[in-house]
């Protein structure tokens, strides 16, 4: 089970989830040529493994594990997907 960033973190963008990931698995990445056509930033479930860092990093409280997701954002389960199979 990954983990997914949902409805605060759009608009925000902060990184601070990015520095801590030992995987590397939250994109865009400010270097990255899609990070400023985005409004938010995505968990690669097939990367993700699971570690909590990201949530303990997150100053908007947007990231949640797949199965703790609030209902009203349940969305953002295949929106992160899809942002890494359009990829």
């Amino acid at each position: 089970m990954a983990y997914v960033i949902a409805e605060p973190c759009v608009g925000t963008k902060d990184n601070s989830c990015t520095e801590v990931c030992p995987v590397d698995c939250i994109h865009p990445t400010p270097d990255e040529p899609d990070y400023d056509k985005v409004e938010q930033l995505y968990i690669d479930p097939d990367e993700c493994i699971d570690c909590d860092a990201c949530v303990e990093a997150c100053p908007v409280d947007a990231i949640f594990a797949e199965d703790q997701i609030p209902d009203e954002w349940t969305s953002f389960v295949d929106k992160n997907i899809k942002y890494f199979e359009a990829a």
